[in-house]
């Protein structure tokens, strides 16, 4: 079977691999255009970024939906949020090497530094949509990886609020990410 644009989509539902490879012929642009917008200057990092991007289009195509968003953009968000999750993960590598190394301030050191206030902007901006408390409870989850019991005896409020919260600030995010992707 031939795979086309009219039938890629199922094709990759039923794990054609015919199909992924149809996807790196015709999206691969996308995905390489954020992978290095994000990491330009963490060029280890991007070809298994990359590689993670389709590894998780072909694990959660389940979850695309069609009829609320475009192959394109779908493609487009699970790019940028995996490009800055590896963003973290050199840093949280860097950290873990420069803990036996106490010297002055090195290249490595502005490295990070340089790394770090990129990714806190690249955060703030995702972010930027939410309410402040929002943004905390975001921050507490996603970037200091804290549990949800942990996060609920620190603010006080109950699990079920601080997870019906994330989810409505990740459909927040998700579609002020569609409206921005449809201009671009």
């Amino acid at each position: 079977m031939k795979i086309k644009e009219d039938n890629f989509i199922l094709q990759l539902r039923n794990k054609n691999e015919k199909a992924l490879e149809y996807i790196i012929d015709n999206y691969g642009w996308i995905i390489k255009s954020i992978v290095r917008k994000h990491l330009y200057n963490l060029d280890s990092y991007q070809d298994e970024c990359i590689n993670d991007i389709l590894l998780g289009i072909w694990n959660n195509i389940g979850s695309f939906d069609e009829s609320k968003n475009s192959f394109k953009n779908w493609v487009g968000g699970i790019s940028k949020y995996k490009a800055i999750d590896y963003k973290r993960k050199y840093l949280k590598d860097l950290e873990k090497e420069n803990i036996d190394t106490l010297d002055l301030k090195t290249e490595d050191d502005v490295h990070i530094e340089l790394t770090k206030n990129e990714l806190n902007k690249d955060l703030e901006n995702l972010l930027n949509c939410l309410k402040e408390e929002d943004k905390k409870l975001f921050f507490k989850l996603y970037v200091e990886e804290k549990e949800i019991d942990i996060i609920a005896k620190e603010t006080g409020l109950k699990r079920d609020v601080i997870y019906n919260r994330v989810s409505r600030g990740k459909s927040k995010i998700r579609s002020i990410f569609k409206t921005s992707e449809g201009r671009g």
